[in-house]
């Protein structure tokens, strides 16, 4: 027999675009459509309600970019429409365009007193009308976010930024009116749909694949065209034994977790995600209320606190699912924040602020950490995780990666302490999924544990800008759930998966170090005030904390729980991840910046009041050192009188400017470049011979794709060095000025005990161009040492492997080191994470190690204006330091010492006599208690023994992990020493 198969496909296609899809509504009935536009920011109901609303016609034009329109409709659902197998619904269409939901217009759907029904957008069109013959009055609060990303080409948009959106409406009203939902045609279509995706998903030899298209051919043959639902029982008919045939016993098992991921912030400002989270969560609750097997996983406790905020009512109907197990908050962290850029206790405050605000007001604890779309994992987060009380750990982002093919599923991931988490990673290769044919077929065929475990986890539902399930996902999940030629299908719950994942693989394979993501290199470098305002904020947080909590024992002055609990939520929210990493468009990131401004306002009066009650009355000239090494003669968490030596003086000679002091003498050209770092303690010169440092490059930067997000490898064919530059000398400085062209580049450099210190002003207005900053090195270094969170991770120089090669672009925080054995050096800053790090070898022999910097980008979408104007920023260099003067050079940078007018030195709160365990916290506890709680972690990669000596009255000291709970077995302290293992977290809570 000949193969027609493609033939019926193609049939069974346009079948179900002709005749199935438009017959789903039978029945239509104009409603009255009266309308208010609102004339500046969304409004809460009760006040959209008291306006005067108009008439409005189908087809009308409204909306401006990022506008909101409320809609009421009111009238009759017909007294005819009775029959059984039929549902009234108000079917509507905003004017939607064919791209995903989400990225376009979207509706909220109120009842008169103001509770939320459901979402309107693409993929859910309807709202649930009442019985035949009742009235229908509902308020439609209609969102005019214009499509941002477009086809996705990339392209420079003004609709980023509500100044530069222009106010031309964006929509047409298409539709909205009473429509009768036909449910036998609808389960039809819902057949088809699913079968189809068997069809396409299934080899063309298979017998299943011919029964399958031929019963669906059957189908179409008996179904009347003109009488689609009259025969639509007829054909549901034909197709009911291909649907009844059971999965093979080795089918792949799917646990199919509804989820929804919405970005807090990205091609939209914060405000509106504020309203996705109401639309997709009140969809939620809507299909629970009809498929009692349904489960739903959101993440983010600042999306519940928005919701119970704003919505009050939806969050009460959504804590009550909670409880039942049904709703589950999952994940434990404030936001889905990115995990390379934020610092340690930030790290750490993201799991404290979620899993308390879900335990207080939802009366849950996540038992694993969510993080779907972040842009690669630090090696610091499995110890970090554990300590929070998480054994699981899921991500998809993984499967971005541009050069390699991560080898696992499901692993044990271990961090640079040793720590191993539960982690699995879909081989479905998607966060949205439809439950297609094709997606559960992929998730099978992918599974690379085949042979050890057969179990994997599938999130579908409409995500990044929100909307979470369809009514059609669960129709597929039931038809799917046991279905020959397909994977199983389970409806679940994270836990549930990941209960049955560890039963099934105990002993799963390690994957050690950081998950890199092999994409996305240009998220450590856009937006840098972005970056800067972060960094900045964590150290005046860790300031903050440290002398209202050492002016709360010493004095009793009262404790600013309040407002550093609203600091720290700012900040961590500013640390999602499209926040952060600088992906965001304009308005997303000019908010960040104000919040950053009110934070550091806050913070600013928070320590000022605290180092006055400190320091009492008097007019000594005090220094507060917030870093954990003594500086100046000033105790590390303590205050006192600074003893700084000057700084070195510049001085002109023929070989150009020096800056010189007892450990390094250091040399600059006219040109402003480094050609001599001698290191007179070692008597050794830093630089290779003929390799400047302090070389400012500028790169063409225009990615492939996604161009706030990437830096491609190819920008490092197209640069060239900024060279010409006008040099002077002030004094205890040497100042140079550079231009690129349209930018003006300032450095201020300076010497201080050995550290040189490059304070830039930028006055950047190049676009498409990356800027780097270089240091050659004479270091024979086959790795380099960049911090993360609590310690640090060693990545090679080499390229000797495709994993090695793709990890050009790399983060680091507050310093990179590179080393030889007996001699290394140490590169620091106060707000930069972008680096990359490389070794040549010289053609007369010897090696060269280059440091470089990523300062500045200018990439022009989502953000046309990304980075331009003013920056300041500073970067150090320290000759023979090791990985210890490392870390203090980072703190030093970063938490510059405060003055203080005042009568009283200030002892601090606590001391630590080994300088490989450094205290990153001292704070309150959370449970406002008043009892001291301290955060330490070994810093070196070494065994550290440290006595901890607490400077105030407390009756007994425990440890605890993050949520400060005592650990149940407590291992490293004993008579105030603790014994700890290389990059070990301890958190100690002195009960005062």
């Amino acid at each position: 027999m000949h193969d027609d198969s493609q033939l019926v496909l193609g049939r069974i296609l346009r079948f179900t675009r002709e005749r199935l899809v438009p017959a789903v509504h039978r029945d239509h009935l104009p409603f009255d459509v009266t309308a208010w536009v609102v004339p500046g920011e969304p409004v809460p109901f009760a006040d959209a309600v008291r306006q005067e609303f108009t008439p409005f016609a189908i087809g009308a034009p409204w909306g401006r970019p990022w506008g909101t329109v409320w809609f009421r409709v009111t009238g009759t659902v017909p007294a005819a429409w009775t029959a059984a197998t039929t549902r009234p619904e108000l079917a509507v269409d905003l004017g939607f365009s064919g791209s995903q939901p989400g990225f376009q217009a979207e509706a909220t759907a109120y009842r008169p007193d103001g509770a939320i029904i459901g979402a309107i957008e693409p993929r859910r069109r309807h709202v649930p009308l009442g019985a035949a013959g009742s009235a229908v009055d509902l308020y439609v609060e209609a969102a005019a976010n214009p499509e941002v990303a477009g086809a996705w080409t990339f392209a420079p948009t003004p609709f980023g930024d509500l100044a530069t959106a222009g106010d031309q409406p964006l929509y047409r009203l298409v539709q909205m009116h009473a429509a009768l939902l036909d449910l036998p045609v609808w389960e039809l279509w819902q057949d088809f749909w699913t079968l189809t995706g068997l069809v396409n998903s299934l080899p063309a030899d298979i017998p299943r694949r011919a029964e399958v298209l031929r019963a669906m051919e059957r189908a179409v043959n008996v179904v009347d065209p003109d009488d689609v639902s009259g025969t639509a029982e007829a054909g549901r008919a034909e197709v009911a034994g291909v649907l009844a045939s059971k999965a093979h016993a080795s089918a792949h098992r799917v646990h199919a977790v509804g989820h929804a991921h919405i970005d807090s912030a990205w091609l939209w400002p914060v405000r509106e995600t504020v309203r996705k989270v109401a639309r997709t969560f009140s969809n939620v609750l809507a299909l629970m209320d009809t498929d009692e097997d349904f489960v739903f996983a959101a993440s983010s406790a600042q999306q519940y606190a928005w919701l119970q905020e704003h919505q009050p009512e939806l969050f009460s109907r959504v804590k009550a699912r909670a409880a039942e197990g049904r709703f589950v908050p999952v994940g434990g962290m404030w936001v889905e924040s990115d995990t390379n850029m934020p610092g340690g206790e930030a790290m750490a405050r993201q799991m404290v602020a979620g899993a308390r605000f879900f335990a207080d007001e939802l009366g849950v604890e996540s038992d694993g950490v969510w993080l779907p779309d972040s842009f690669g994992y630090s090696a610091a987060l499995p110890q970090i995780a554990a300590a929070a009380g998480r054994r699981w750990f899921l991500t998809q982002k993984i499967s971005w990666n541009e050069t390699n093919t991560f080898p696992h599923h499901t692993f044990a991931w271990e961090g640079i302490d040793g720590t191993r988490i539960f982690t699995h990673f879909p081989p479905v290769d998607t966060y949205n999924s439809e439950l297609l044919g094709e997606e559960l077929a992929r998730a099978q065929r992918q599974y690379a544990e085949k042979g050890r475990a057969n179990t994997s986890l599938v999130p579908f539902g409409w995500g990044d800008g929100g909307g979470g399930p369809t009514r059609e996902m669960l129709a597929a999940a039931a038809r799917t759930r046991d279905l020959e030629g397909s994977p199983t299908v389970r409806l679940s719950s994270p836990s549930a998966f990941f209960a049955a994942a560890e039963a099934e693989y105990p002993q799963p394979p390690v994957w050690s170090g950081e998950l890199y993501l092999e994409f996305h290199r240009g998220t450590y470098t856009s937006q840098a005030r972005t970056k800067r305002g972060n960094r900045r904020s964590e150290h005046l947080l860790r300031e903050a904390e440290l002398w209202a909590t050492t002016a709360a024992v010493r004095t009793g002055a009262e404790y600013p729980y309040d407002a550093l609990e609203s600091c720290w939520r700012t900040v961590l929210l500013q640390q999602f991840h499209d926040i952060l990493p600088g992906t965001s468009i304009a308005w997303v990131h000019r908010q960040a910046e104000r919040e950053y401004a009110r934070v550091a306002d806050e913070l600013e009066g928070v320590i000022g009041n605290a180092a006055a009650a400190l320091a009492g009355d008097g007019d000594r000239l005090l220094a507060f050192n917030a870093g954990p090494y003594t500086r100046d003669g000033v105790p590390a968490l303590g205050g006192a009188p600074a003893a700084a030596a000057p700084g070195a003086a510049a001085a002109e000679t023929p070989d150009g400017f020096v800056l010189a002091d007892d450990r390094v003498r250091l040399t600059i050209d006219d040109r402003g470049l480094f050609t001599s770092v001698h290191d007179l303690v070692a008597d050794r010169e830093v630089l290779p011979p003929g390799s400047p440092a302090n070389l400012l490059q500028l790169f063409r930067d225009t990615p492939t794709r996604w161009d706030a997000w990437d830096v491609d490898e190819h920008y490092k064919r197209t640069g060239r060095d900024l060279l010409d530059g006008k040099v002077t000398a002030d004094r205890d400085a040497v100042r140079i000025v550079r231009s690129t062209g349209p930018s003006t580049i300032t450095q201020v450099v300076t010497l201080h005990d050995g550290s040189i210190d490059i304070a830039f002003t930028v006055d950047w207005h190049d676009r498409q161009k990356l800027l780097k900053l270089a240091f050659p090195l004479d270091v024979h270094a086959d790795r380099a040492a960049s911090e993360i969170q609590f310690g640090h991770v060693h990545r090679p120089t080499h390229t000797n492997t495709s994993w090695d090669a793709a990890r050009f672009e790399t983060c680091a925080h507050r310093w990179v080191h590179v080393g030889e054995p007996g001699y290394g050096v140490a590169v620091a800053n106060d707000s930069t994470y972008g680096h990359d790090v490389g070794r040549t070898t010289r053609p007369e022999g010897g090696t060269t190690t280059t440091v470089r910097l990523s300062l500045l980008r200018a990439p022009l979408f989502p953000d046309p204006d990304a980075d331009q104007g003013e920056h300041r920023f500073t970067v150090s260099l320290r000759a023979g330091s090791s990985i210890g003067d490392a870390v203090a050079e980072g703190y030093r940078l970063n938490l510059p010492l405060r003055e203080v007018r005042g009568g009283a030195d200030v002892t601090p709160l606590v001391t630590v006599d080994d300088p490989a365990v450094v205290v990153e916290s001292v704070k309150l506890a959370e449970d406002r208690s008043g009892d001291v709680v301290v955060r330490l972690y070994e810093a070196l990669g070494t065994r550290a023994t440290a006595r901890v000596t607490a400077g105030f009255p407390h009756t007994a000291v425990v440890e605890t992990d993050l949520l400060e709970r005592p650990s149940p077995e407590p291992a490293c302290l004993a008579d105030g020493v603790l014994r700890v293992r290389p990059f070990q977290l301890v958190t100690l809570r002195f009960s005062t």
